[in-house]
């Protein structure tokens, strides 16, 4: 049987396996997209040709105050890049650096220490305008703006309801229960206190809350509902390719320009397939994506995705910093099987438990063999098979299905979205 050598992303490395390329249904990569020469300039021409919206500089007044929400690193947006821009755009129109800030938007993630929002927003920007942290378990930062038809409390950050205009940016990419990040993301939950993130999230139970989807998601409905509560009055969004390179920039209406770059994703991250494989072999794509396993769990939502019931997923994933959340790993132990875990984040929803939910619920489909650096017994507490090494974890998979499965390879797992055709 002659096989080809495949070369997939693994931490800071890769690996490399054998398979006989005969048995390969498909490989899913995005669509390939030119990035943008100039990035400045487009953006500047975006926020001066909105969509559904005023030239940004005719919505800020003088004397008006601005607060800009940005992203955390979790999120990749190049904020250094565009950061700058904004601010110039709105000096021309007699709005002072004085009069604008940065906030950003950690939502229930960690702090961000000086350094860092210097390094996620620039070093100009950083100079020029006061950054903030929003500390959703600090309830004293924030402000109740109303309740949601679903009976969600909303509370902003103090500053940013204070702020005579909020200036939504960020990045565009698929989500598994918000539909796509991006848009009112960043207000909500990006600057929301911690039990409004905590209900919004809980609508990931319900039908509707799945990647790509925005009309009829609970989730993203309530956070649009909670986000008109104070609305902002401006966007501007990117989408990046793997190389963290500008494809697109979207300004204006924080929905309909959001929406606008929404569908671009789509058309680049979407991938048609024909059938489900009986399996998948993904890796997240080396270095931050596969950190932990926190990380870990976009590429194999993305995986089942593809992979037929009682079928088989290999993922790639060397979770150097571990499993990545106390809280998911304090429930994989105490609550042990995928049936446990979903009637306690159903009766208790938390952060952090949602994520234990969130992985276990894909492997009632199909068994996810894991390799990673984690230890053996640590993959086993987290319901994995796990695996030393390609060899080990193709030769487990092969005993399972026998010597002809049809396999597909998701080389950007973090990043392609199965889509069956028709």
């Amino acid at each position: 049987m002659a096989t080809k050598e495949y070369h997939f992303k693994y931490g800071r490395r890769s690996v490399r396996f054998n398979l006989d390329p005969q048995l390969v249904i498909g490989e899913l990569t995005i669509r390939d997209h030119p990035p943008l020469q100039d990035p400045a300039g487009e953006i500047q021409k975006a926020i001066r040709n909105p969509i559904h919206s005023q030239p940004f500089r005719e919505i800020v007044k003088p004397g008006q105050t601005v607060c800009f929400l940005v992203n955390d690193p979790t999120r990749i947006a190049n904020s250094h890049v565009f950061m700058p821009i904004l601010l110039n755009e709105l000096n021309s129109a007699g709005v002072p650096d004085k009069d604008m800030f940065i906030m950003f938007s950690v939502g229930a993630h960690r702090m961000l220490p000086e350094d860092e929002m210097a390094q996620m927003a620039g070093q100009e920007a950083a100079r020029r305008v006061r950054m903030y942290n929003s500390d959703a378990h600090d309830p004293s930062q924030f402000k109740f703006v109303g309740r949601t038809s679903r009976g969600n409390d909303v509370y902003f950050h103090k500053r940013a309801v204070e702020a005579d205009h909020i200036v939504c940016t960020g990045s565009v990419v698929y989500h598994f229960f918000c539909g796509f990040g991006g848009g009112r993301k960043a207000l909500f939950p990006g600057v929301t206190r911690y039990d409004t993130i905590c209900r919004n999230h809980a609508l990931m139970l319900e039908p509707g809350a799945v990647a790509g989807k925005l009309k009829g998601n609970p989730a993203y409905e309530d956070q649009v509902e909670g986000t008109e509560m104070k609305r902002p009055s401006f966007l501007l969004n990117v989408v990046l390719n793997e190389k963290k390179e500008f494809l697109k920039v979207y300004a204006g209406n924080y929905i309909q320009a959001h929406f606008a770059a929404c569908q671009f994703v789509e058309s680049i991250y979407g991938t048609p397939i024909d059938g489900l494989a009986d399996l998948v072999i993904a890796t997240c794509g080396g270095y931050p994506k596969d950190i932990n396993v926190y990380q870990l769990q976009k590429t194999m939502d993305n995986a089942w995705l593809a992979v037929r019931e009682g079928g088989v997923v290999i993922i790639l994933g060397e979770c150097e910093e571990g499993v990545g959340d106390s809280l998911y790993l304090e429930w994989m132990k105490k609550y042990k099987t995928p049936e446990r875990i979903e009637a306690e984040v159903r009766a208790h929803f938390v952060v952090g438990g949602h994520k234990a939910y969130a992985v276990t619920r894909l492997m009632k489909k199909a068994q996810f063999i894991l390799v990673s650096g984690l230890d053996p017994d640590l993959a086993r507490t987290l319901l994995f098979t796990p695996a030393k090494d390609m060899q080990e974890a193709l030769q487990m998979a092969f005993a399972k299905l026998g010597s002809h499965p049809r396999v597909l390879l998701m080389p950007q797992g973090s990043l392609t979205v199965p889509i069956r055709k028709g």
